[in-house]
């Protein structure tokens, strides 16, 4: 399974609602960065993201997914376990 990483703050809905879809999709773990923590990781949020502000900021593998929007139309697409098991 892919590494997965998601950019998010303490409270985030949209956070809680990707990580519960990556974990029905088999996901154990998730590299949790709180940029609400540690401004400096927000700042490699928005590099790594191109310019997004908004949380969650997800990459699978050496993918950017994006935010919670963008990783349904991923699963809705069925792009999502290629992408998780690559």
């Amino acid at each position: 399974m892919a590494k997965v990483v998601m950019y998010s703050t303490a409270v985030c809905p949209y956070c809680i609602r990707a990580e519960q879809l990556l974990t029905k999709k088999g996901v154990q773990e998730i590299e949790k960065v709180r940029i609400d923590l540690d401004p400096e990781r927000f700042e490699e949020m928005m590099t790594l993201s191109k310019g997004r502000r908004t949380v969650p900021q997800i990459f699978i593998g050496d993918t950017h997914v994006g935010g919670y929007d963008d990783l349904v139309d991923l699963d809705m697409d069925d792009e999502l376990m290629p992408l998780l098991e690559a």
